[in-house]
């Protein structure tokens, strides 16, 4: 390098000589000589220097003829740092202004985002039969209404940063590296592939463990909510150690393989810096070499490290990402699969128009047959009978006879197999949905209550007078407990009805579903928490109240249904016998077997009489 910075000053030197009046002027012919012998120096200079040398020894020189021709350099330089210090500081405050912006709106769209998608869930979820709730259970759909939401909330905000960061460092950088023609392209695209294929094995090994995990986190959550709720019961049995082995059971499960996927995700991190590390050695390698031929300069080497840094870290940021990103692709899927599920109950394009005079509610089962999705054998089959308005149509039998199966058939809660149910003689799947249920007034097997007060439960049909709901609880016998407590009908009601008992429970519901006043009562084995007075003064109220309506009873008691219009008997699924209580005592056996199984020697006697 000294014979180098001998070669590069002479014609220099010789070039001052010139200028001080030491020798000819440059333009005569006796400077001729030293003209050449000043070119012929500087190409020989030449021939062992790389371009960037050769581009800074000339800058070198032309500053020494600026400095020649008096220019003060020192404050032209402070002026041009000036100017680019403030260029420099004005695209800092826009960057920091935009990565502000792209937070707000990073935010605002995941929010919209998770606010919309679980807006689809819930709307899907409401408009499901009895079918796809089973299908899908209740526990996995709230955690996909809640979990499964929230990690793809979580990533999209990640995403819509990054995606407005990462990209302009690394194009930026590969720009200034092209720029820099170092001949060290090839290390970039070392570095590059390496992370790519670094995530691409991650990705591969984690996927099927995030599919698993998100499957334990509906298992969890199904344990924990059958625990609390069956808590009474686990009490009473003393069973508290085996569903806390059971908890912890599923609660490990969970633990195992969110512990394999976070070693795994864990090592990301050091292998990138392992990755970026060996390309900044790869780089000082290569370039050392280059600095030694005079290729390549120092500045340009440090320059190409921090611009192959800047395009690295813009590949570490979005694979950051990518950490989340298998368990957001399992959770959009899951979310996915809720979304795009067909109801097997739907409205059809056209939908009847009801009678003229409206709908009387008369109800048909016409050879009705129907089967579970999946199962070999009809739960019910070849029932017919016709329930009238002003009459009672029982329905008794043995435990798992298909009682509460023939029932949910009339709301459509599943869809009968064979034959039709007809009101008024028009097919109940040719109506709309919330017309055929508009007729009815449903009380399940078990009384469900929500949270709020006694009489926003009692008017949850909706436009429900002060007047009507009052006069539900007193059909209902409710009334009386109602008055004894301090806020009557403003008494707040907890969860799932947890603050009264269940035959007030019980009451309750049968006093929302008279308070709709439908045309169709459906009444699924409602009696049976109540005691026999009340259900004796229940039925009593209830019959004048539905004189114009049809009454379909689920019973398991013969004394809750002795009266009844019609009564139909069913044993595995299948009619045995109908006709009222005198007529099947006398002929249907399998009657005659409850009857004496639950009434006295008297009773039968007594109600044979009648």
């Amino acid at each position: 390098m000294d014979e180098l910075d001998e070669m590069i000053g002479m014609p220099l030197i010789m070039l001052e000589s010139m200028r001080s009046g030491e020798g000819a002027p440059i333009g005569s012919k006796e400077a001729q000589p030293g003209k050449e012998q000043i070119l012929s120096a500087i190409e020989e200079a030449k021939e062992g220097m790389g371009s960037a040398l050769i581009a800074q020894r000339a800058r070198l020189a032309v500053q020494a003829e600026y400095e020649a021709l008096g220019w003060n350099l020192e404050s032209y330089q402070n002026s041009y740092m000036l100017r680019t210090g403030g260029k420099m500081l004005a695209m800092a405050v826009v960057m920091m202004l935009s990565s502000i912006l792209v937070g707000l709106l990073s935010a605002w769209v995941s929010a919209k985002l998770g606010l919309d998608l679980r807006g689809q869930v819930f709307q899907k979820v409401v408009a499901f039969s009895h079918g796809e709730m089973e299908r899908f259970s209740t526990a996995s759909l709230i955690t996909r209404s809640t979990n499964d939401i929230q990690q793809i909330q979580m990533v999209s905000v990640m995403l819509l940063r990054m995606v407005a960061y990462a990209p302009i460092i690394g194009i930026g950088g590969v720009f200034k590296v092209a720029h820099t023609k170092t001949g060290m392209g090839w290390i970039i695209g070392v570095a590059v592939g390496s992370i790519i294929l670094l995530v691409g094995i991650l990705m591969s090994v984690t996927m099927p463990k995030f599919k698993k995990m998100q499957s334990l986190v509906d298992r969890l959550n199904l344990v924990s909510r059958e625990i609390l709720t069956g808590a009474p019961v686990i009490r009473a049995f003393s069973r508290e150690e085996f569903e806390e082995k059971r908890f912890a059971g599923a609660n490990r499960d969970l633990m195992k393989t969110q512990l394999f996927t976070s070693r795994m995700m864990s090592m990301m991190m050091p292998a990138m810096m392992l990755i970026m590390n060996c390309i900044t050695v790869m780089i000082v390698w290569f370039g050392s070499k280059g600095v030694d031929l005079g290729a390549l300069q120092v500045g340009d080497m440090m320059a190409f490290i921090t611009y192959t840094m800047q395009i690295v870290m813009a590949f570490l940021m979005i694979t950051m990402v990518s950490v989340m990103l298998p368990r957001a692709g399992v959770a959009a899927n899951r979310i996915d699969e809720v979304i795009r599920t067909q109801e097997s109950i739907i409205d059809p394009p056209a939908p009847a128009s009801p009678p003229a005079q409206g709908f009387q509610g008369k109800v048909s089962f016409e050879d009705v047959s129907f089967s579970y999705p999946g199962a070999k054998e009809h739960a019910i089959s070849h029932i017919s009978f016709t329930a009238e308005p002003g009459k009672t149509t029982a329905i008794i039998g043995s435990t798992g006879c298909g009682k509460s199966t023939l029932l949910n058939l009339i709301p459509r809660f599943y869809d009968v197999t064979e034959g039709r149910i007809a009101i008024d003689g028009i097919d109940i799947r040719d109506m709309a949905q919330k017309e055929l249920r508009a007729l009815i007034g449903y009380v399940p097997q078990k009384g469900v209550l929500f949270s709020g007060t006694i009489a926003t439960n009692l008017q949850f049909a909706g436009n429900v007078t002060e007047e009507a709901m009052k006069e539900a609880a007193q059909i209902a016998q409710a009334e009386s407990f109602i008055l004894e407590k301090e806020d009557r009908y403003e008494s707040p009601i907890a969860q799932g009805g947890a603050n009264v008992s269940g035959g007030q429970k019980q009451r309750l519901s049968i006093a929302r579903a008279v308070a709709k006043a439908p045309r169709i009562f459906l009444f699924d084995d409602s009696f049976s928490a109540l005691d026999y007075k009340t259900d004796v003064a229940l039925r009593k109220a209830l019959a004048a109240k539905t004189r114009n309506a049809s009454v379909i009873i689920v019973a398991q008691r013969i004394s809750t249904i002795l009266h009844a219009d019609q009564i139909l008997v069913l044993e595995d699924g299948k009619a045995v016998g109908q006709g009222t209580h005198q007529e099947l005592m006398a002929t249907c056996e399998t009657y005659q077997e409850i009857a004496r199984s639950q009434l006295s020697e008297e009773e039968l006697q007594g109600g044979a009489a009648r």
